[in-house]
């Protein structure tokens, strides 16, 4: 059973993670584990930085993994990116037309950009 190696750097406010080997059925527990730990500190990171330069598989559950994984950064306030996306994942992000649910902008991104939409009658 393959397991991710899931590297994890809490630098200056953002937490990098960087996941190697498959994101499964087996494996993405693993990785919405480890994010979670650092999203309920106080503060939270400002932003979350997977990279996926090691992937070499993702099934339906590890794309169902990333959509938690942004439903708990959003909810922390928190961006998330997805870097050095490999075939295999952006071929899934495409075919589901996830990317931009998944890397736009954080909670309090939005809240912002209403109360300004609403300041200029926008």
């Amino acid at each position: 059973m393959p397991t991710p190696f899931i590297d994890i750097d809490s630098q200056a406010g953002a937490l990098v993670v960087r996941i190697t080997g498959e994101l499964d059925y087996d494996t993405s527990p693993d990785l919405l584990d480890a994010i979670a730990t650092h999203l309920v500190r106080r503060p939270p990171p400002s932003e979350v930085r997977l990279d996926f330069a090691g992937l070499t598989w993702i099934d339906s559950t590890g794309l169902s993994t990333l959509l938690m994984v942004h439903r708990n950064t959003t909810a922390a306030g928190t961006a998330l990116h997805l870097d050095n996306r490999p075939d295999v994942l952006e071929r899934v992000l495409n075919l589901t037309q996830t990317l931009e649910h998944l890397t736009g902008p954080a909670a309090q991104d939005l809240d912002a950009e209403a109360v300004s939409d609403a300041a200029t009658g926008g």
